[in-house]
């Protein structure tokens, strides 16, 4: 008999501790659900915001229809899903108030996309699309990695990212270089065509300017230059989207960005979009584009040789 009542209460346990490991895993699971859905909503905003900072240089910069329609509809339905990314973050966190620095970022960009959205009913200011989507889709790149720091799967990995991190900057490096040479080029070719009446005048002929007769016309050098620029800026655009996924991996995560070689990587892309936009609406050809590109590869180096200085991101750093 004793046996037989002593079953009954381990009997009862069982059955409780069973229940509750039912209880604890349901739970889980349904935890697991929302923040894989809230992820995954941020993560369709950050490729439609992808998407978007494409299409808005061609509307922008050559005025084409088609594209400015894909950059409404796409930064449209990015901000949309943006929006439902961030009320399931705040209700799965039970609070109305961001609670880490990623949930913070995430709202930041939500801010930024709504206020542009504004600007643009109210203005069709879409001009602004060229700092203000690329700098949305920074901004929640990096929370739609997740809310843990991000690691790569494996070394093998990684080493791929960031052989294509190197690879795309130096390509961009490279491309503004090119673009810089041509304008000097211009100049120089500018110059050979106004002195040789001034030469033939004086000597009888133009031998001042003979050994320069290879020459591209300008408007070739114009040309070059302005598809070198056009060329280098996305790869430049890649090489910071990589190095921000490259960055998460640190010890530091989001202090990486903090570090003064990396803001200027960041200004000098801004730099960059403003020199395209300049080129493209104002007009600028010639000798005024040439000592604008040389400006701007003047910050480019500046960029590239603070690596001797930055404490984070330094050739030989690990």
């Amino acid at each position: 008999m004793r046996g037989e009542h002593s079953a009954e209460p381990c009997e009862s346990r069982v059955g409780v501790s069973f229940g509750d490991l039912d209880h604890s895993i349901l739970v889980i699971r349904t935890y697991k659900v929302k923040i894989n859905m809230y992820l995954l909503w941020l993560r369709v905003a950050a490729i439609l915001y992808a998407a978007a900072s494409i299409a808005v240089f061609p509307a922008v910069l050559y005025g084409a229809l088609r594209w400015r329609k894909w950059c409404v509809h796409l930064g449209g339905m990015a901000f949309f899903f943006h929006f439902v990314s961030a009320v399931e973050m705040l209700v799965l966190t039970h609070s109305w108030l961001p609670v880490g620095v990623r949930e913070v970022q995430s709202l930041l960009g939500l801010a930024v996309a709504g206020v542009f959205f504004l600007v643009w009913w109210l203005y069709d200011a879409i001009s602004l699309g060229l700092f203000v989507l690329p700098l949305t889709f920074f901004l929640v790149f990096v929370p739609a990695l997740g809310p843990d720091r991000y690691t790569f799967p494996s070394p093998g990995v990684r080493i791929s990212w960031l052989v294509a991190h190197i690879a795309a900057l130096l390509l961009a490096y490279v491309a503004l270089g090119f673009s810089l040479l041509a304008s000097l080029l211009y100049l120089a070719q500018e110059s050979r065509l106004k002195s040789k009446p001034k030469a033939r005048a004086l000597t009888g002929n133009d031998s001042w300017w003979a050994p320069f007769d290879w020459l591209p016309p300008l408007d070739t050098l114009e040309r070059i230059s302005e598809a070198m620029l056009e060329f280098g800026f996305p790869c430049m655009t890649v090489g910071l989207v990589i190095g921000s996924v490259l960055a998460q991996e640190t010890p530091l995560g989001a202090a990486y960005f903090l570090d003064p070689k990396i803001i200027a990587a960041f200004v000098s892309w801004a730099i960059y979009v403003l020199l395209l936009l300049v080129r493209r609406t104002a007009g600028l050809r010639g000798r005024k584009a040439a000592y604008l590109s040389g400006a701007v590869f003047a910050v480019m180096v500046v960029v590239w040789t603070a690596n001797l200085f930055s404490h984070v991101h330094r050739f030989g750093a690990p």
